[in-house]
Formats: structure tokens, C-alpha cells, sequence
């Protein structure tokens, strides 16, 4: 949520922002409720001073034996009308509130603008390609050859896009999960945390998923809970209502979760194999940092994310988001993109976000700077450190053999038992 004093102070560049990440909102006429508000608040202050005022004089007259009844009337106007002015006050601050979180953040001033997804830039890459002397099979076949995902067993259990692992396939995804915690938690200094798969409304408001993204998740209506969408949001909801020490910033914890999205919406996008499903894994990167230095944090993130796509030896590209393209709560945002050979194209396997202070007031997360000063809000990071079903699918495409097999990573081989090769059963 922005703060209120940036819209009255720089409206123009808000109302920019709202069209620019394709949300306008008439920021005019939020402008208008926040001046009616603060007319309302100062009437009530004043009629309450003159309450007390009076009040003073009142007692004055009584002591002194006077008659007292004309101020004691135009009191008891006065309070009908401050209970009035407290109902019209609690009003427009609800109807203020329902306005706030319906704007988007506003973009860094380093993200370019753009139009769509396609005016993103790609900002680096890594590796080469791999090239073949046989003709690549795309993920889906190899593993359904190999029997180490089945696609429609898991269909005929809770429907498409929800995907079985099996064997040396289950082995694998559980080796990525393994070999991601590790290196980010002995390697990259963050703190593993194991959050629940479900959250309430309130969390899930926090990170901005509510009320916009409603739609995209699963709901368990009896309970009022939300299957996760991603551990970014009982990851960072942790620290919810919190006053964090300066002195241990910055916090950084990285988490393993089963990722839950509907997918409301997706009619027409290439659907197959793991490039669009509704339950996949990832592990999360979160920060808590200063404002002062968060964007450099962001870059840190970026790299520890980016180390594992290294580690794996898979060609990848990093785009810098162009305006239009950012979350609803993302400042700045980079996408990284793992090569999937058969498929001739990049997939999506994380992106790397910096939210400023916005997450921090909807959940009001703190730090003090100093003893004695106020608490400022923090800024909020997060990035996937990544998430396995498109790396599953990248792993295989580029590691295919002309004999229908499938070499290990390197550095998947100790979480797999030392197997070197995935082979048919």
C-alpha cells in the first residue's frame, strides 16, 4: 500500500503508475476523500475543544450559581453533532482504505516502460545452448518414456495440471529441493524456514495477492484459508505487526513450499507438459533489508538465484521488466529464464522482486532505526530460488541422451544416491 502523503504530494506520478502497470485509477477523486476525511477529522477536533472550553465555562457558571442551562444546551448539540462527525469520519476512512489497496505500487524510476511482456529486456545471459546431433524429444515425452512423471494419473486424481512424480522423476525433484536449501542456506547465509501451505485472508492481503489476485488461488471456504500461491506469503507475513532490530537486518530466509495457482485465465497459453500447471514446487528467497539499501539486496538475490541455474550448467537469460509487466507490489522486478531445447524457447523459472516499503505498511512490518528514534517501514524482497517444475523440464530437455536417457547434473548426483543417468525401468 502506498503512503497516503506520496499520492497528495506527487499525484501525477501515481495516476502515471496506475496506467502504466495497466490498473488507472482515478486518483483525483481518491484525493477528494482523503481532503473530506481530514475536514472531518478537523471539525470533530475542533468542536471537541470547544467542548472542553465550554465545559470550563460551564463549571464556572455552576459554582458560581449562574445560569448554565444555554451552554448546557448548545453542548449537547454539540456532542450529537461530534457522534455524527465520528460515524462520517469511521466511514470515509473505510471507503479510503477500500481505495489505497486497489493502487498498484509505483514503479522504480529505473524500470523502463513498456506496453506488454514482449517490450521486457533481456539485460544478460549465460551458457550456450546445447545442440544436437539427434532430434530432441521436448520434456513431456522423455518423461513419459522414462515413467518418472505421469501426467494423467495425476488428472484422473484432482485433475489437469497437477502432476505425479514417479521414481527416478520423484528422485530428481527431490534432489533440486534438497541441493536449493542447501546452497542457499550454507552458501548464500539464509535461514531456512518450513512455513504452513495454507494461510488466512489477512496474510494473503499482505503480500498483495488480496484483493486482486483473488481469482488465481484456491480457497477452503469451511476454514477461510488460502492454499499458497507461493511461500512469499507466510514467509513474510512472519514478521506481521513486528518491530524488527536494526542491528540483525538484513533478515534473509528461504523456504520450500508446494505452489498452488488456478491459472483463471489461461485459455490459449501452452499448457503442456510442466509449462503451466496448478501445484509445482519452489523454493522462496524473502528479505527484510533498510530502504537505504534494498536495491543492492536486490541484486544479491538476483545472483543467488541465478548461482543455481550455474550450478544446474542451464543456458539462462535475465530480463529487466518493462512498467506494464510488474506485479501489482513489485517495485522493480527481474525475470530469469532457463533454456528448454526441445521446446526452442525460455522459461520462466523465477523472478527477483523488490516491493519497497509497500508489502511492509498492508502488513506493517517496522525497524527502528536507532534506540530512541520512530520505527520506519521496512522494504521487502523476494525471488524463487527456483522453482522446479520448467527447471525439471529444462533439466531433461538439455541433458537428453540419443539413447532416450537422462544424464544427472553434476550436483544433483549426491542427492540422487550417486546416480549418474536416468534410464528406463
Amino acid at each position: 500500500m502506498l503512503d497516503i502523503q506520496r499520492i497528495r504530494d506527487f499525484p501525477d506520478e501515481v495516476r502515471q503508475a496506475t496506467v502504466n502497470k495497466r490498473t488507472p485509477i482515478d486518483i483525483a477523486s481518491i484525493l477528494a476523500l482523503d481532503a473530506e476525511r481530514r475536514e472531518t477529522i478537523h471539525e470533530v477536533e475542533r468542536l471537541k475543544n470547544l467542548r472542553n472550553s465550554r465545559s470550563q465555562e460551564i463549571a464556572a457558571l455552576k459554582k458560581n450559581k449562574q445560569d448554565a442551562e444555554p451552554l448546557l444546551i448548545e453542548m449537547r448539540q454539540v456532542s450529537d453533532t461530534v457522534k455524527e462527525l465520528d460515524t462520517k469520519q469511521a466511514e470515509l476512512e473505510e471507503k479510503l482504505h477500500a481505495e489505497l489497496i486497489r493502487i498498484p505500487n509505483v514503479p522504480h524510476a529505473s524500470v523502463h516502460h513498456g506496453e506488454s511482456e514482449k517490450d521486457n529486456k533481456e539485460i544478460d545471459s549465460w551458457g550456450i545452448p546445447r545442440t544436437f546431433d539427434f532430434e530432441p524429444r521436448d520434456h513431456l515425452r522423455i518423461s513419459t518414456d522414462l515413467d518418472i512423471v505421469d501426467f494423467p494419473r495425476g488428472a484422473k486424481v484432482a485433475g489437469t495440471g497437477f502432476p505425479v512424480y514417479k521414481g527416478a522423476g520423484a528422485l530428481l525433484e527431490r534432489a533440486l529441493l534438497n541441493f536449493m536449501l542447501d546452497t542457499h542456506t550454507v552458501k548464500n547465509g539464509y535461514r531456512e524456514i518450513f512455513p504452513p501451505f495454507l494461510v488466512n485472508a489477512e496474510s494473503a492481503f499482505g503480500t498483495g495477492q488480496l484483493p486482486k489476485s483473488r481469482d488465481q488461488m484456491y480457497y477452503v471456504n469451511e476454514d477461510g484459508l488460502y492454499c499458497v500461491p507461493t511461500a512469499e506469503v507466510p514467509v513474510t507475513n512472519l514478521h506481521r505487526d513486528e518491530i524488527l532490530d536494526a542491528a540483525a537486518l538484513p533478515v534473509k530466509y528461504c523456504a520450500y513450499t508446494a505452489c498452488f495457482r488456478r491459472e483463471a485465465g489461461s485459455y490459449g497459453k501452452d499448457t503442456k507438459g510442466f509449462l503451466r500447471v496448478h501445484q509445482f514446487n519452489k523454493v522462496e528467497l524473502v528479505k527484510f533489508a533498510f530502504p537505504e539499501n534494498s536495491y543492492d539486496e536486490l541484486e544479491l538475490l538476483r545472483a543467488d538465484a541465478e548461482g543455481i541455474l550455474r550450478a544446474l550448467g542451464l543456458h539462462y537469460r535475465v530480463l529487466a521488466l518493462c512498467d506494464a509487466d510488474l506485479s501489482f507490489a513489485a517495485a522493480k522486478c527481474y525475470d530469469l529464464e532457463a533454456w528448454a531445447p526441445a521446446e526452442k524457447k525460455f522459461l520462466e523459472v523465477s523472478s527477483c522482486s523488490n516491493f519497497e516499503d509497500f508489502q511492509a505498511r498492508r502488513m506493517n512490518i517496522r525497524y527502528r532505526p536507532a534506540a530512541g528514534e520512530r520505527p520506519r517501514f521496512i522494504h521487502t524482497l523476494n525471488g524463487s530460488g527456483l522453482a522446479t517444475a520448467r527447471i525439471f523440464a529444462a533439466i531433461v530437455e538439455t541433458y537428453q541422451t540419443a539413447a532416450g536417457t537422462v544424464l544427472v547434473p553434476e550436483v544433483l548426483q549426491p542427492y540422487m544416491h550417486g546416480m549418474k543417468e536416468i534410464v528406463p525401468r
